[in-house]
């Protein structure tokens, strides 16, 4: 097909293009047959040129070797014209990355044969020759030891759009001076973008070396579409952030993604709120209750249409969506039924912290919401899958998330794709819930099938064994008039988490897993050929011969020249290995608990599989004793190839702490929250190795090197900034990340343990004393139900009691004539730390004590300090009550020295402190009391019961202590007490 019939192409190179030629996502492909026809495609693809085709053949170099090698050529060719060349072959690479979608991901199946128009027929000849070329296609596209699906359809287009997009002559030019027509416009750089995203996708784990290209690209595309000079519109905008973020959760940065999507929502004008509305869920309730939903409403009015770009649809036509199964359930309805009329008094029980809704979204009638925009949709769902579960009592479950994606199914978007991933989003939250448990395995089954229905072409059916017309599916297929275009499906797909058809089959099979149906499961796996998988099912249920033999099948010839049922595949390795050799060598090294196998798995991968050394570094780790050198030299092995893995990152942490390499494990630490920032343990083992590291020192060849190139003025700043480094900088780093991981698992008494301690290990004047007060009361919260006073860590809380009533100086004076008027109380602001002091002791600590004399003198202490001596006097005697109560079997009965000293002290206190100082005070004044009192003494019998307390342990000591020199002190204590008026 001429060029002509493709009139946009023209724009894109060149100094006449538009502005929507350069536009971040500005083109679709309803025709990628005609573009993959022309003579520079078949040049491109191989077509004709038998000396590259022979070295492909005998495997000399790879199909993609042969592609890159005609590029250079075209590109090259000075008989070309540079800019229409560079044109058409980003095409090219377009046009095969969407068909290879459109055949494993959206479908509807492709109208023709992509094996014939890419795959030269020199290399196609028969069909064993045609999927031994597919074949090393596949293990070249092999990247850090991980390898793709071994039987991925129509692989060729891939490849194809691989080695094209990638090419650095066309996403990025050098574009001369005299040649501004060469500047490269966003959409080849956002191809490439995407080609390897999809790469990464394809993998069974992320690759560091992708994941690095795919993000240089979306570096490059923000600064050029957020640059103001260039007047993207808010639509280009949004569609960058919604498929950035897709790309963050990916990998795994949720908190980025959902920094990304709430900007989209701000581009697109979008509001929405999760909240709760009175309704019914079941069919059985007899009363409204709060039920959870998304209330959601577009700038716009959402019709598919609303582009100006784009054909309105015409108001009686229907929309294609995919077919929605209804629960039939016995109990629940198939949607909430809201209360109508609702009170316009009662507030709504919001999730989020907003304390109202905005007034667009308190209008919308929940059982009738207005239908949203594509793009909105899409941030609904994407927000959704960016939520994981990492802290059950703290944040979204999966049963908050299910309002997300009622609400695009409700009302939402009917774009067919959009509508899919709302289906399949629902299944997967459906499937943890038992009344919901059937419809959502049925519903993901109804999507499996019609992805493989829609995605059939006759090459990728002939692959599986299957006839584009005879592919069997749940539900009937749908009409052609009843489904959606090509352009429609392909529409939004870059911003969804789409998956391909091998990957959906693959979650069906693991859900039958899940629900114990593993022969179900073994058949799909099976029919895929993932042996790893059906390995991994067999290893599950105790079937470790089974598995071991799947494996070893697959990686080692028979044992005999004569194939036998019983053989076990002990002979020489089958040569070349399979793609995944890598993965299934470690499986079977796991099934054996043989290291040598996960070594070999590091081998064949060219030393690039990374979860081989962390499977043997788990092996040294399991050994008795752990080999801990070992398993780190392994964590390292693995992270230079794969540098973002967030559990190698604290595996590796964890390691080192046991190693006693603090600052190698604060390293460790660092990286592991900077990938995962909601990771409350790894923020905990921080704190643990900073605590360990040295006190800072300012190194003398530093210093006297800058105190040289100083003025006389400034040598005393310096000195005080660098050569008295602070001693407990790393206490106060470790003290922020315990924080930090105190938010994020806010009933974990460890963590809070933790937070005290290290708190308290700070010295004046830098003591965090809020710290220290809050991380008691929440011990005390947690802890306190069940432990009691013992949950109270009394060393601390005698530091602040201190602090309290010494640094504050508000002690009370005593008079000369044994009388003494109390002092006026302090002054106790709300907020203050005095005022957090003491409601940390007159709400969570006094409620707990039952036997600790020292928590009593404590109280004791500070109610002196708030002047109010009767009470402080009370305190002291139940500390000198508890004490005597808990050495009296051991002092008295069984004759033990500490304790009959404990208690001889404790009643010297007593009087001392307790009754000789406090019981002439005056009275004071109790709460509510008004007008002028009477004054009234604490105790005015304060010498009685001096005396009494004391004969009273004279007594029971009488038979084991008498004529001890502690008895002797407490007779000469009772003679200082016998005068005076009683």
């Amino acid at each position: 097909m001429p060029l002509s019939d493709f009139p946009y192409l023209d724009n894109l190179y060149g100094p006449a293009r538009t502005p929507a030629s350069v536009r971040y996502d500005s083109l679709h492909f309803p025709k990628t047959n005609a573009l993959l026809q022309p003579s520079l495609a078949a040049r491109v693809f191989g077509h004709g040129n038998e000396t590259l085709l022979q070295e492909v053949s005998t495997g000399e170099v790879t199909y993609g070797d042969l592609i890159a090698k005609n590029v250079h050529r075209v590109l090259n060719d000075k008989s070309e014209n540079a800019v229409s060349v560079r044109s058409q072959l980003l095409h090219i690479g377009l046009a095969a990355l969407s068909a290879f979608v459109q055949s494993n991901v959206t479908g509807p199946p492709l109208q023709f044969s992509p094996s014939q128009v890419v795959i030269p027929e020199e290399l196609r000849g028969t069909t064993s020759a045609l999927q031994s070329l597919r074949d090393r296609i596949v293990r070249s596209l092999t990247v850090d030891g991980e390898a793709i699906y071994k039987l991925t359809p129509n692989v060729e287009l891939f490849c194809a759009a691989k080695v094209i997009l990638n090419e650095a002559q066309i996403v990025a030019p050098t574009a001369p001076e005299n040649a501004p027509e060469l500047q490269v416009p966003l959409v080849a750089r956002t191809a490439r973008m995407r080609v390897n995203f999809l790469h990464q996708k394809m993998l069974s784990e992320c690759a560091s070396s992708l994941q690095t290209l795919i993000y240089d690209d979306l570096e490059e595309l923000s600064k050029a579409i957020f640059d103001e000079s260039q007047n993207h519109s808010s639509e280009d905008k949004a569609r960058f952030l919604l498929e950035r973020a897709t790309i963050h959760t990916h990998h795994g940065f949720d908190v980025k993604a959902r920094a990304d999507l709430e900007r989209a929502a701000q581009e697109t004008g979008f509001q929405y709120a999760l909240t709760g509305r009175l309704g019914r869920r079941t069919k059985f309730q007899n009363r409204d209750i709060t039920q959870l939903l998304v209330l959601a409403k577009s700038a716009s009015d959402g019709s598919e249409g609303a582009s100006e770009e784009k054909v309105e649809e015409k108001p009686t036509e229907a929309a294609s969506k995919p077919q929605n199964l209804d629960l039939n359930d016995d109990t629940l309805l198939e949607a909430i039924s809201f209360k109508k009329d609702e009170p316009s008094g009662e507030k709504f029980v919001t999730v989020q912290e907003e304390s109202s809704l905005p007034p667009a979204l308190a209008a919308l009638d929940p059982s009738n919401q207005p239908k949203l925009n594509p793009l909105d949709s899409i941030i609904l769902l994407s927000l959704a899958s960016s939520i994981k579960n990492t802290s059950p009592e703290h944040g979204l479950t999966r049963e908050e998330t299910l309002p997300y994606a009622t609400r695009v199914l409700e009302g939402g978007s009917s774009n067919w794709q959009i509508y899919s991933q709302a289906l399949l989003l629902r299944s997967r939250i459906e499937g943890y819930r038992s009344r919901t448990v059937e419809r959502g395995l049925l519903q993901l089954q109804a999507l499996v099938d019609q992805v493989i229905a829609d995605t059939a072409s006759s090459d990728s059916a002939a692959a599986n064994g299957e006839s584009t017309e005879n592919v069997s599916t749940f539900l009937p297929r749908p009409q052609s008039s009843e489904s959606a275009s090509a352009e429609e499906r392909l529409e939004y797909l870059w911003l969804l988490d789409f998956g391909t058809r091998w990957d959906l089959e693959a979650e069906l099979a693991s859900r039958w897993v899940e629900l114990g149906g593993l022969r179900t499961a073994l058949e799909i796996y099976e029919r895929l050929q993932m042996w790893a998988e059906v390995a991994l099912c067999y290893a599950a249920t105790e079937r470790e011969d089974k598995a071991r033999l799947i494996v070893r099948r697959q990686l080692y010839l028979p044992t005999n020249a004569e194939i036998d049922e019983n053989d076990t595949f002990e002979g020489p390795e089958i040569s070349p290995l399979p793609a995944n050799a890598p993965r299934l060598f470690c499986i079977l090294g796991e099934i054996d608990k043989d290291p040598a196998m996960f070594e070999r798995g590091w081998e064949v991968s060219n030393h690039r599989y990374a979860r081989a050394q962390r499977y043997l570094a788990r092996h040294y780790l399991s050994l008795k004793p752990p080999q801990y050198e070992k398993a780190e030299e392994a964590y390292q092995k693995s992270l230079a190839i794969n540098r973002t893995n967030h559990g190698a990152w604290f595996a590796l942490g964890c390691v080192q702490l046991e190693l006693e390499k603090w600052k190698d494990a604060v390293d460790s630490f660092t990286r592991t929250v900077q990938l995962e920032d909601s990771d409350a343990e790894a923020w905990s083992n921080l704190a643990a190795a900073l605590m360990n590291l040295p006190p800072p020192t300012a190194p003398a060849a530093e210093k006297s090197g800058k105190k040289a190139e100083l003025r006389e003025d400034e040598e005393d700043q310096f000195d005080v900034a660098n050569e008295t480094p602070d001693p407990y900088k790393h206490h106060k780093e470790a003290l922020g990340a315990l924080k930090q991981a105190a938010r994020l698992k806010h009933s974990d008494h460890r963590i809070w343990d933790n937070v005290l301690t290290v708190s308290a290990s700070i010295p004046p004047p830098d003591t965090p004393f809020r710290d220290i007060v809050f991380a008691q009361k929440r011990l005390i919260e947690i802890r306190g139900p069940k432990q009691g006073e013992k949950c109270v860590d009394v060393p601390i809380l005698t530091a602040i009691v201190k602090t309290l009533t010494s640094d504050y100086n508000f002690d009370t004076p005593q008079s000369t004539s044994g009388k003494s008027n109390v002092a006026s109380a302090p002054t106790i602001r709300p907020g203050t730390l005095p005022a957090q002091i003491i409601k940390l002791l007159d709400e969570n600590v006094i409620p707990l004590i039952t036997h600790s004399s020292a928590l009593w003198l404590l109280v004791s202490r500070v109610e002196k300090w708030r002047g109010r001596p009767s009470r402080a006097l009370a305190a002291h005697e139940k500390a000198w009550r508890a004490t005597v109560a808990s050495c009296t079997q051991a002092a008295f009965q069984m004759g033990d020295k500490k304790k009959w000293n404990d208690v001889v002290l404790a009643t010297e206190r007593l009087v001392r402190e307790g009754y000789a100082t406090l019981g002439p005070m005056d009275r004071e004044r109790e709460e509510g009391q008004e007008g002028e009192q009477e004054e009234e003494l604490v105790a005015k019998d304060w010498r009685f019961k001096s005396r009494s307390a004391i004969r009273g342990i004279l007594g029971k000591g009488k038979e084991f202590w008498e004529d001890t020199e502690e008895w002797k002190r407490l007779k000469e204590l009772s003679a200082e007490f016998s005068g005076g008026n009683v």
